[in-house]
């Protein structure tokens, strides 16, 4: 989640500033939900569900999605109005050119990696977690001293908060995830 492009992208998503906003991402001083997983995704998935309702392909929709629905537009115009990404591959930018082809070969490693002898690694991050609404502003370090966890846990189960402190106010609420065998200690 804390990934940067040399395009200034962040996020597993890779959001750029303009796009975050479009689907409601909160980014200020304090926060940038592109690095949220949940948040992230979410908007993620709508995007590309739009950019599919827009060119009824799903390589089409991931070239707009890398380069962004103008460049496929111009790509499709250049190409003489081929709707199809092999015919419109070299009037696309280079990264895009590489990154479709890139996605393809990750969903399939995804699903035929035991053909491969390739193995799942282990992840070192809780998977059973829960959120917590607040409405006061906290200090990730005071969680971690309250409910005796390490503090680079808590960053990593909530990247999107950038100097550790969660601004929740009475009008703006903000969430916290925690392990799940921790929330009647922070309840507590």
């Amino acid at each position: 989640p804390r990934a940067v492009s040399r395009a200034r992208a962040v996020g597993t998503w890779q959001f750029m500033y303009g796009t975050a906003k479009m689907y409601d991402l909160r980014i200020n001083s304090l926060v940038d939900e592109r690095k949220d997983p949940m948040k992230s995704t979410h908007a993620a998935a709508r995007f590309l569900k739009n950019l599919y309702g827009i060119y009824g392909d799903w390589t089409l929709a991931l070239a707009a999605y890398n380069c962004g629905p103008g460049n496929v537009n111009k790509a499709i115009r250049r190409s003489g109005g081929k709707r199809d990404f092999w015919e419109i591959y070299y009037y696309l930018p280079r990264e895009t050119r590489g990154y479709v082809p890139a996605f393809i070969a990750a969903t399939y490693t995804m699903n035929y990696h035991r053909e491969h002898n390739l193995s799942k690694s282990n992840i070192e991050i809780s998977l059973h977690t829960d959120t917590l609404l607040l409405s006061d502003q906290l200090h990730l370090k005071q969680v971690a001293e309250v409910l005796n966890l390490p503090v680079k846990e808590l960053r990593d189960l909530n990247p999107q908060y950038r100097y550790d402190i969660i601004p929740a106010t009475k009008t703006e609420k903000y969430y916290l995830t925690i392990p799940l065998a921790r929330v009647g200690d922070f309840i507590d």
